[in-house]
């Protein structure tokens, strides 16, 4: 799917160029084989993620070290439920993305067009040690797609790995077959987001397709060992009809597998949406269908809803962990297992952590 880049020629910092590892030359052209959107630029012309930029010696990244800020959140922040639960991460993003969603409720950082935005610097050495300091076990690319920035995060994510620290890819899994083995390569865990279940949804509301985030999730489950959980943002009247809703858990059920938890989240009116916010109700109803349709491990986000937030033995039905928000309230595992012997999918230590519903800012380097 060739695109031509939604930006015109624009001025830049030869000093923040990072050599791209993904394109190929077409003529005076360079086409970036990082996403599905394949963008064509002439040099000095950046793609349609504004991040990535033509030069004379291929694809370069302008945000390689730049960051929109850095926070120490809870994992289940993520959402992540499965993946060391109870733990801190240390979470950062950059500007920019390779979608361009309505609803985005991180536009302010996602859509930036100004690097005026980027405050911070940070090599991976730094994030490391922040990340150490803060006693974070894990190290977070999210508030925009990490797939953009995908050089900046897999040099962190050597560092993390040197360091024994875990890496998170908070994604909407948009990345094309070549990049996706390499990318993921460097990460532990994902929460995807399957932004709906229509292709109809993604061309209208996120200028993309759902296809290829379908074949990232597949390639994920069964290629991988990076531990995975889905998200979906349900927003009223566009992606949370009971058809739709059923068709996504069945495809979930049979191309991924029960085990694969199942977030559905609450939507509020942001950037160039309008419709009113989800209703609990709408949440809960999604969460049933989805154990209806056999999934082991679903859940609510965005709202207070501890039942929709515990996760329940998918053996004996028991509570083996209990949250409220983002804070765990009981701990019924020992090590993956329940007390009936059924052990539940994840990545889970000995002891949950303790950190609770704390976000804590953290600054590194410099404008």
């Amino acid at each position: 799917m060739r695109e031509e880049p939604t930006s015109a020629v624009e001025p830049f910092d030869p000093a923040d160029l990072h050599p791209g590892r993904w394109w190929h030359r077409d003529g005076d052209r360079v086409v970036c084989d990082l996403c599905p959107r394949a963008c064509a630029m002439h040099p000095g012309q950046r793609g349609a993620c504004f991040v990535r930029v033509g030069t004379e010696q291929g694809v370069a990244l302008t945000t390689w070290g730049r960051s929109s800020g850095f926070c120490v959140d809870p994992i289940e922040k993520k959402p992540l439920n499965h993946f060391l639960p109870g733990t801190p991460v240390l979470s950062f993003g950059t500007a920019g993305c390779n979608l361009a969603c309505r609803f985005c409720q991180n536009h302010d950082v996602s859509r930036a067009r100004s690097m005026d935005a980027l405050m911070d610097r940070a090599t991976p050495a730094d994030l490391v040690a922040a990340a150490r300091s803060t006693h974070s076990r894990s190290v977070a690319f999210t508030y925009n797609d990490p797939v953009i920035f995908a050089e900046y995060a897999l040099d962190v994510a050597a560092a993390c790995r040197a360091a024994d620290l875990k890496t998170v890819a908070v994604t909407a899994g948009y990345i094309s077959p070549g990049a996706r083995a390499e990318f993921f390569a460097g990460m532990d865990a994902a929460n995807v987001d399957l932004k709906a279940f229509t292709d109809g949804f993604y061309r209208s509301l996120c200028a993309a397709r759902l296809d290829p985030v379908l074949e990232t999730l597949k390639y994920l489950v069964h290629e991988t060992s990076v531990w995975v959980e889905i998200t979906t943002l349900l927003i009223p009247g566009e992606n949370d009809s009971e058809p739709e809703l059923q068709a996504l858990c069945r495809w979930v059920r049979d191309e991924l597998g029960p085990q694969v938890p199942l977030h559905f989240s609450g939507y509020h009116p942001d950037h160039r949406m309008t419709n009113p916010a989800t209703p609990l109700t709408t949440l809960q109803r999604a969460r049933q269908i989805a154990l209806d349709a056999g999934l082991w491990f679903a859940y609510t986000g965005n709202v207070h809803d501890p039942e929709g937030d515990t996760t329940f033995c998918p053996g004996c039905g028991a509570a083996v962990i209990e949250r409220d928000w983002y804070e765990l309230t009981a701990w019924r595992l020992d090590g993956a297992r329940c007390a009936c012997g059924q052990t539940i999918p994840g990545v889970f230590e000995d002891r949950p952590g303790t950190w609770g519903r704390r976000r804590m800012p953290v600054v590194i380097g410099g404008g």
